[in-house]
C-alpha cells in the first residue's frame, strides 16, 4: 500500500475531499501535527505523497513559530527528492519559500466562497518559484495555483473544501470573521450553495493530478 502523509496545522483543516480519492487510489493517510511533532527527523523521502496543509500562520512568522524552519527544510529536502509533493493555502507558501520564492502578505483577505481563473496551463491540468508554471489567479492574488513538473502542486486556495464539515471551518476562524467583519450564516449559505460542486470539482482535480504521477 501506498503511504500519503499530511502535515497539518490546525485540526479542521485536513484532505477534505481529496482523502476519498487517495484512499481509492490505495494510500494510506497519515497525519502529522507541524507543532507539535519533530520534523527535523522526518525521512522527506519516505511517503509516496507529501501534503502539507493550510493554517492561519503566515509562511514568513518562523521568528514567531519556530518549528516553521524545520518544516521549510524539510519540504525543501522533500522538493530536492523530485517526490510527490502537495501544498494547500499555507502549504503553497510554505512550498513555494522552500523553492526559493519571496512570499509576504496580499493586499487584502480572501474569505469565502469564490471563483479563480485558470490560466492556459491551468486549463490544460490541474514572486514564482523558480521553474514553476502558474495556473490560476484571482484579482487580489495573482498567484492562485502553480506546478512545478508532474510532481509539484500548490494551491493558494482550498480545492479540497466542501459543505462537508464546513462548520468547523467557522468556528475555528471565528475571532478572524469576527476582525472582518464577515457574517458565519453568510459563509454557511454559500457552503451550502457552492459546496457540493467544488467538491466534485476538488475530487476531479487531485485525481487528475495523480493521475500524472
Amino acid at each position: 500500500m501506498k503511504t500519503a502523509v499530511a502535515i497539518r496545522h490546525v485540526h479542521f483543516e485536513d484532505l477534505g475531499t481529496f482523502a476519498p480519492v487517495l484512499e481509492a487510489r490505495g494510500y494510506a493517510i497519515r497525519y502529522v501535527d507541524a507543532a507539535t511533532e519533530d520534523l527535523a527527523d522526518f525521512d522527506a523521502g519516505s511517503p509516496d505523497l507529501l501534503a502539507i496543509l493550510g493554517g492561519p500562520l503566515g509562511a514568513y512568522e518562523e521568528d514567531k513559530y519556530p518549528f516553521l524552519v524545520d518544516e521549510l527544510a524539510l519540504i525543501g529536502r522533500r522538493v530536492a527528492a523530485g517526490r510527490a509533493t502537495l501544498g494547500l493555502c499555507l502549504g503553497a507558501q510554505l512550498l513555494a519559500r522552500a523553492m526559493g520564492a519571496e512570499v509576504k502578505p496580499g493586499p487584502a483577505k480572501e474569505i469565502g466562497w469564490a471563483p479563480v481563473t485558470l490560466t492556459d496551463a491551468g486549463k490544460a491540468g490541474p514572486l514564482l518559484p523558480s521553474g514553476a508554471e502558474r495556473l490560476a489567479f484571482t484579482e487580489l492574488c495573482p498567484i492562485q495555483a502553480f506546478s512545478k513538473g508532474p510532481a509539484i502542486l500548490g494551491c493558494q486556495f482550498h480545492p479540497e473544501a466542501s459543505d462537508i464539515g464546513f462548520e468547523r471551518w467557522l468556528v475555528g476562524h471565528a475571532n478572524e470573521l469576527g476582525a472582518e467583519r464577515i457574517s458565519p450564516n453568510a459563509l454557511r449559505r454559500d457552503a451550502a450553495m457552492y459546496g457540493p460542486a467544488a467538491a466534485q470539482r476538488g475530487r476531479l482535480v487531485i485525481a487528475a493530478w495523480l493521475n500524472g504521477l
